[in-house]
């Protein structure tokens, strides 16, 4: 089962890079988790681009999306909301409109911040964003408040506490893309 794993930040020692690379770690057995790395390289949207043919991070990031059975976002919190490289990526991977590389597809959100609050505020936003493109969404959150106390050596070092609870939302996420193939699997018991 491969999880797509997309930050929201584009800094080179990311915070919630290190929480995705946490989350691999975590992840149920048969699950692999593959990065998506060219966040910063899709450009602002605009509809006449979109005509005039797909970007190529655009077309990869759709690709990576399709091609996942789950997603996995990581998201810093700016403004007491989503990060907008992140924002505008989900906005063309949302389109063209009725055919979301999303749609269907299991959906987590986590966020780790410098602050107190661990991103929650960014986290419910996203949460928002993904079911109006289609995903299933996993309602469970995982707020890492002052991040950057945990953070060493390029790793999230987490306590057994916010390890656990990643490690049971992680678990959702999984069932989730099992029980929507067991469903596609047996419509009628769905």
């Amino acid at each position: 089962m491969r999880v797509l794993g997309i930050s929201g930040s584009l800094r080179r020692d990311s915070l919630n890079s290190a929480l995705l690379r946490a989350a691999a770690e975590r992840l149920p057995a048969g699950a692999e988790l593959v990065e998506f790395g060219r966040l910063r390289d899709v450009p602002p949207y605009d509809y006449d681009d979109e005509v005039a043919g797909t970007p190529d991070a655009v077309w990869e990031l759709r690709e990576a999306i399709r091609a996942a059975d789950a997603v996995l976002i990581a998201t810093p919190e700016y403004n007491h909301s989503i990060p907008g490289p992140l924002k505008n990526a989900l906005d063309w991977a949302s389109r063209p409109a009725g055919r979301s590389a999303l749609n269907g597809k299991p959906a987590a959100v986590v966020g780790a911040s410098t602050g107190m609050f661990g991103a929650v505020w960014a986290q419910a936003e996203l949460r928002k964003v993904l079911g109006a493109m289609g995903g299933r969404v996993v309602e469970a959150e995982l707020p890492v408040a002052r991040a950057a106390e945990l953070y060493a050596n390029g790793e999230l070092e987490l306590p057994p506490e916010l390890s656990e609870r990643l490690e049971e939302l992680l678990a959702e996420l999984v069932a989730s893309v099992e029980g929507a193939t067991e469903a596609a699997r047996d419509p009628v018991a769905a």
